[in-house]
């Protein structure tokens, strides 16, 4: 298999409490309707595009849960359950273990501060880990060594000053090409890579996810999807614009292996 070859993905849907789901920014409400439909066209796409998909009951009380990635890790060497940085997603590792258990022999967790999924960036070479917002040093330092239990070489990089999360800015491409918004780029943080950066006005749309040949993508960024395109990927528009209002994007919806 390549390295962009996915078989499987976890997904839970969305609670009724999704709405009040983490907000940075004081715009408009999210609509619930409109979340489910956009969650709904996600799972679709990655059963079109051949993943065996499961998908996990809502979980009332945990508004952000749908966004199974940053409390978990998935790898085919085995899971890692994190300790999201955000208080009110603490307990969402948790309830993600006994499905991991039974998917993964290996099953991992952190045991000291603070990481999400969003922060983290899985390359052929090595996992790198954001620290950001919602990721600490030492929780990196700590997501790094259960990273290297599991055979993963890491490396912690800086996130510019208010990235919420190292894949809200960045995103795989191709083996070693990164797609990045331009302060990310400008960090470092890619040494060595093949570096696109965002199209001006649309860099919400570094957060994409490639499986195979296929790149789920927001529709809204017509300049990324075009870009997407220009190296012979298949761009697979999705509409994101409830789902963005909660802070999140489409790296976080699934859990992928």
């Amino acid at each position: 298999m390549g390295f962009f070859d996915f078989t499987d993905a976890i997904v839970r849907l969305p609670a009724d409490s999704a709405v009040d789901g983490l907000r940075a920014g004081n715009g408009p409400a999210p609509s619930l309707d409109g979340i489910r439909a956009e969650h709904d066209s996600y799972v679709e796409a990655l059963r079109r595009i051949g993943l065996d998909v499961d998908i996990l009951p809502p979980l009332d009380r945990h508004p952000d849960s749908m966004f199974v990635e940053d409390p978990a890790l998935v790898f085919p060497e085995g899971a890692i359950l994190l300790r999201p940085g955000a208080p009110s997603r603490r307990d969402e590792a948790a309830l993600l273990e006994p499905v991991l258990r039974q998917r993964f022999e290996a099953l991992l967790a952190l045991d000291e501060g603070s990481a999400d999924g969003g922060d983290v960036l899985v390359t052929p070479a090595r996992v790198y880990i954001g620290c950001s917002n919602r990721t600490d040093e030492a929780g990196a330092r700590a997501l790094a060594r259960s990273l290297g239990k599991i055979g993963r070489d890491t490396r912690i990089v800086a996130t510019p000053p208010g990235t919420l999360h190292l894949k809200s800015d960045s995103a795989l491409l191709g083996e070693d090409a990164v797609l990045a918004t331009p302060a990310l780029a400008a960090s470092g943080a890619f040494e060595g890579f093949e570096i696109l950066i965002t199209p001006e006005g649309e860099e919400s749309g570094a957060n994409l996810v490639r499986i195979g040949r296929s790149v789920l993508v927001g529709a809204a960024f017509r300049r990324t999807i075009d870009l997407i395109a220009g190296r012979g990927l298949t761009p697979v528009p999705l509409d994101t614009t409830e789902i963005a209002k909660v802070d999140a994007g489409l790296s976080c919806m699934s859990l992928r292996w």
